[in-house]
């Protein structure tokens, strides 16, 4: 097992946000926080990933839809609409530099997709501000993110669970490392990529009690 050196954090959507908390809950004995809402429908609670017992900039995002919504319709972000179960659907980088690494991978054939402006504000009313990339490719490949002036959310005053491990398993691993290839960055930088099947990510942490957890 590894940890990207370069992972921001890991996406765990669900069709129902207080279901998505609960299930993370029995499996890790960890409540994740309340996070806030977006104007994209959904709303997410956090969870802190430290390393060797440090804090570190890494956490999991638990997002689902916002009870409070004003459209009854799942929200699509994510393909949370699509879910009928929790589900680990991607994960986020944070490059130093986000527009050069976007322009890097253009020139080797790879498109990240546009760098967006994004924000939304926490429980206690603090506004966090972040830029990411919002590409048409799918969910196996990291988006990029980068957190400017706001404090990265891992190094918050979060419930915490020590990160062992992050790495994406896929049938036929070649496309996806090509893309990984594409982003021109330092080895380690994302998950490791593990033959085997069916495709999808294997996150692995260890419980306040000592125990390994794989979801």
């Amino acid at each position: 097992m590894s940890v990207p050196s370069l992972l921001d954090h890991v996406v765990i959507a669900g069709p129902d946000l207080a279901a998505l908390v609960a299930w993370f809950a029995k499996r890790t004995g960890v409540t994740a926080a309340p996070g806030g809402v977006h104007p994209t429908g959904t709303a997410n609670a956090l969870v802190a990933l430290t390393v060797d017992g440090r804090r570190a900039p890494h956490y999991v995002e638990l997002i689902g839809p916002d009870p409070d919504r004003a459209e009854a319709a799942l929200p699509t972000t994510f393909g949370i609409h699509e879910l009928d179960a929790p589900l680990i659907v991607t994960y986020a980088i944070h490059p130093a530099d986000i527009d050069g690494v976007v322009a890097g991978a253009r020139a080797r054939g790879y498109d990240p997709g546009d760098v967006w402006d994004l924000s939304r504000r926490r429980p206690d009313g603090v506004l966090l501000e972040w830029r990411l990339t919002r590409g048409d490719t799918g969910f196996e490949a990291p988006f990029l993110i980068d957190w400017g002036t706001t404090t990265q959310p891992g190094l918050d005053d979060l419930p915490a669970l020590e990160l062992l491990g992050f790495e994406r398993i896929e049938p036929d691993p070649g496309p996806l490392r090509a893309i990984h290839d594409a982003l021109g960055l330092p080895d380690g930088s994302l998950a490791e990529v593990v033959p085997g099947a069916p495709a999808g990510f294997r996150l692995t942490v260890r419980t306040a009690a000592g125990a390994t957890v794989t979801l």
